[in-house]
């Protein structure tokens, strides 16, 4: 039954334009999936899905897999950021509102050395580097990808 439902989950969230839990609950329901807001929070977990603004620059959920190429992820980057810049250690990376946790988490899923952490908000993601020279690095590597 999980499995089907995760399938199924997958199926709506590619169908459809979903930016909330409730949303997505309601599809389910309608597809004849009696679940509860926990369980589809525990889906959403298990499925690695997150929030990319799409072309139309409205927020909905899409499936992150763990192990693709970094090019999906700087995809996501590329579709979220709109600016690039660092002082000393700290790089600010400006997205559109609500998109900086999906920039954040497909920076995190690049796993790049540099990085000692980064935090977002829901415009804002501050990435720490290790120095300042590392921090300079990584402002072109990123800014590399908006180009791109």
């Amino acid at each position: 039954m999980k499995n089907e439902r995760q399938r199924a989950v997958l199926d709506i969230i590619s169908s459809n334009y979903v930016d909330t839990q409730e949303e997505l609950m309601r599809l389910l329901k309608r597809a004849g999936y009696n679940v509860t807001q926990a369980t589809v929070s525990r889906d959403i977990k298990e499925l690695h899905l997150i929030k990319a603004q799409g072309h139309d620059g409205r927020s909905r959920y899409v499936h992150r897999r763990p192990n693709s190429p970094m090019n999906n992820y700087r995809t996501i980057f590329k579709s979220s950021v709109i600016s690039v810049n660092y002082a000393m250690n700290d790089v600010v990376v400006k997205c559109y509102s609500g998109t900086a946790s999906a920039a954040a988490a497909a920076i995190d899923a690049m796993d790049i050395s540099e990085i000692i952490g980064t935090v977002s908000g829901d415009d804002t993601i501050l990435v720490i580097a290790a120095s300042e020279k590392d921090a300079a690095k990584l402002t072109e590597l990123f800014r590399s990808f908006l180009d791109k």
